[in-house]
């Protein structure tokens, strides 16, 4: 088992969970509009839904790499193009983040929880990039592959919940401070592009 693979991903999802994306930013907008707890029911549907994309990646690409490993080379090759477009995305879009309160109506805990799951399981982009990310971080030659995929699920989803979960409780001063400072938007931007191609990377070689 190579630890040092599974720390590299650990640090990898910290920087994309950071990174402002469409959850972290509806948290966000969640907590500013309604309080803590409603960000924080959003969280755990987000990252609920994770199971469902996990296992698909498990059985799905486990299977794949069973019967071709050239085949397996080819996804992880498309894998790093699609985080280079992600990266090229990311470089085209604006610096600015939105964090109008207005754009969050609100609901109950209940409905949050369950609009976080469907709005995970059901977006696709969350597929492809579970599909890009996590084949380049198997750790290990003796382990199944099935059970690697589920423990980077696991960690995945315990370091976003980590995050995204203080993203919502620390709503208010991360709103005050992106008000007082115009840059850090353009700072979240480049952490994105530098997380995205330096994933690319790291899955090539």
């Amino acid at each position: 088992m190579n630890y040092d693979i599974l720390i590299s991903f650990a640090l990898a999802t910290s920087a994309l969970a950071i990174s402002p994306g469409p959850d972290n930013i509806y948290v966000l907008v969640q907590s500013i509009s309604n309080g803590k707890s409603y960000g924080l029911a959003t969280v755990c549907g987000l990252i609920t839904g994770c199971i469902i994309h996990t296992t698909l990646l498990a059985f799905g690409v486990s299977a794949i790499i069973a019967a071709n490993e050239n085949l397996f080379f080819g996804i992880k090759l498309l894998g790093s193009i699609y985080l280079l477009y992600l990266a090229y995305k990311v470089f085209k879009s604006a610096s600015q983040l939105d964090l109008d309160s207005n754009i969050a109506p609100k609901k109950s805990l209940k409905q949050l929880f369950v609009q976080g799951f469907f709005m995970n399981v059901l977006n696709p982009k969350v597929t492809i990039f579970f599909l890009a990310f996590f084949p380049g971080f198997l750790f290990s030659d003796s382990m199944s592959t099935v059970i690697q995929f589920y423990i980077l699920g696991g960690i995945f989803m315990l370091v976003s919940f980590v995050i995204f979960s203080s993203i919502a409780l620390l709503a208010g001063q991360i709103k005050t401070y992106t008000l007082k400072h115009k840059n850090s938007g353009l700072v979240l931007k480049w952490l994105q592009i530098v997380v995205f191609v330096g994933i690319a990377v790291f899955i090539l070689i």
